[in-house]
């Protein structure tokens, strides 16, 4: 495959697979990640070297396992949201004690204190956080051209559809980087905007998909039990129109927005509901939308995407196979579930995806790597029997 400025494509042959971002990082280059992101020495060529064979080997084993439209694991990244400390400049490390997880307090800690207590320690809390000190411009471009130059060179000779690039979203930088610079919350989101459209153009000229990655849009709400429904709602909508400036220019055909809840393994009874929101997700200028479909808490959901009279143009990428528990979902079932769907939007719609990453932060592997690709192949081999049922039905 060679990446070029085409449509995002559609489940038109065939109900098309992918996934979020995040895949398993190799024990070697992720103990060269870990020393790098220490400030330990290493060997500079040795670690590019690394990196470049396991962005050909993460492709591989996806297309191996029969997902379409696929990406490079993120495997240059210590997570979806901390890799940007890198990339951006007017930040100082935050030295403040913030060890404390950020579940601390939240809607589900306060309803299931005995379950949560030996997780609020998570990885989350051994990372580093910045503080916004000075005007924020993106300075990253050398990591980027690394990236994608990578990815396409994975690429060559593939047998893949299409392929994306996840990068994080001005929410999350806000929402881990504490801001010490701009006059107001609005202020500093569109900074951080414009310097991550810098980011999202170069991926989108490469010639790839842009996936924006925003789990603190839904995840506001469990977090802030102090905060009414209209309070989130208005927070939410504030961070959208960020969003959308980030974006401004880029062909929306072109851009796919992911969001999820941030808890894995938990009861997960305060996530919101899409219900609440999906008017606002909505306003997103986004040709495909990725979100949780998969787990018993979102499951039900498809009516409320059915129901929302989104564009014809959007795509839908619902997830078929979940990182919530470390089950392998049966093909049969996925090829059910996406049946739902297709009759509910047309096959041409619907693409099968997953409900989030599977390693959203390096080392944080809550399913082992061969249940991450086990699912894989059965998220392939449901789609490739509700194809079958529904071209029969067509």
């Amino acid at each position: 495959m060679t990446p070029g400025p085409n449509a995002m494509r559609s489940s038109t042959e065939r109900i098309l697979t992918t996934h979020v971002g995040s895949l398993p990082r190799p024990p070697a280059l992720h103990e060269l990640s870990i020393a790098l992101g220490k400030g330990e020495p290493i060997d500079p060529t040795r670690y590019a070297g690394s990196l470049r064979d396991a962005v050909v080997d993460i492709v591989k084993k996806q297309t191996d396992v029969g997902i379409d439209i696929v990406d490079d694991g993120e495997l240059s990244k210590p997570s979806f949201i901390t890799y940007i400390n890198d990339r951006l400049g007017g930040f100082e490390i935050d030295t403040a004690d913030r060890n404390q997880s950020p579940w601390v307090g939240s809607r589900e800690v306060r309803s299931f204190p005995d379950f949560y207590r030996p997780q609020l320690a998570n990885v989350h809390t051994r990372h580093t956080h910045f503080l916004c000190t000075g005007p924020v411009k993106y300075r990253g471009q050398q990591q980027l051209a690394t990236d994608l130059a990578n990815l396409k060179a994975a690429l060559n000779g593939a047998d893949v559809v299409d392929a994306f690039v996840p990068a994080t979203s001005v929410s999350s930088i806000e929402d881990w980087n504490r801001n010490t610079y701009y006059r107001s919350d609005e202020e500093y989101l569109y900074a951080l905007a414009d310097a991550m459209h810098e980011e999202y153009r170069a991926i989108v000229d490469a010639g790839f998909l842009v996936q924006v990655d925003d789990p603190h849009l839904v995840t506001y709400y469990v977090c802030h039990p102090d905060k009414s429904m209209d309070e989130c709602r208005k927070w939410i909508a504030l961070r959208v129109d960020a969003i959308n400036h980030a974006l401004r220019g880029i062909p929306k055909d072109r851009v796919r927005f992911h969001t999820c809840y941030g808890i894995n393994f938990g009861p997960r009874v305060h996530d919101i509901e899409v219900k609440y929101i999906i008017d606002i997700l909505g306003r997103l200028n986004a040709g495909a939308f990725s979100f949780e479909a998969a787990n018993p808490r979102h499951e039900h959901e498809w009516t409320v995407w059915r129901d929302a009279k989104l564009p014809d143009d959007v795509i839908m990428i619902p997830g078929m196979i979940t990182q919530s528990n470390v089950m392998v979902e049966h093909p049969e079932l996925i090829a059910q579930r996406l049946g739902r769907w297709v009759d509910a939007l047309g096959r041409e719609r619907v693409i099968a995806g997953t409900d989030c990453g599977f390693a959203s932060f390096a080392g944080n592997d809550e399913i082992h790597e061969s249940i991450v690709w086990a699912k894989f192949e059965a998220l392939a081999e449901g789609a490739r029997i509700a194809s079958r049922q529904t071209k029969r039905a067509a």
